[in-house]
């Protein structure tokens, strides 16, 4: 019934730009309080990125990525972007989509949705 599709990603080169897009179903993005942005770079734990607030659109970004991405929403489309600039080889990692029923976390165990996760690699 629920579900969250990621697409974007791919291979760009070190300055460069992606914009990675979620689709959320209709009911999830709705309803959820919080969609967030994670990343799992090989053998690494999955870490927080970014956020997005349903109610007032407010974000939250870690402080590696501050004023290099930044998240958005489309109602129309119950999509969430993370549009990531300044892009860097320690970036390389998947990125994943969740949705949480907390306002404003930014735990990984309070996210109850993921999507399936969009390889991200930046080479040199």
């Amino acid at each position: 019934q629920e579900w969250l599709v990621q697409s974007g990603g791919g291979l760009v080169q070190t300055g460069g730009s992606l914009r990675l897009s979620c689709e959320a179903s209709p009911n999830l993005f709705s309803n959820g309080y919080t969609m967030g942005w994670f990343r799992q770079a090989p053998g690494m734990e999955r870490v927080f990125v970014g956020r997005i607030r349903r109610s007032d659109l407010r974000t939250y970004y870690a402080e590696s990525v501050k004023g290099q991405f930044t998240i958005s929403r489309d109602n129309a489309k119950y999509t969430v972007y993370l549009q990531m600039n300044s892009l860097k080889p320690e970036g390389t990692a998947v990125k994943y989509c969740g949705a949480s029923t907390y306002s404003g976390s930014s735990f990984l165990s309070d996210y109850n949705y993921w999507g399936q996760g969009t390889q991200v690699t930046v080479s040199s």
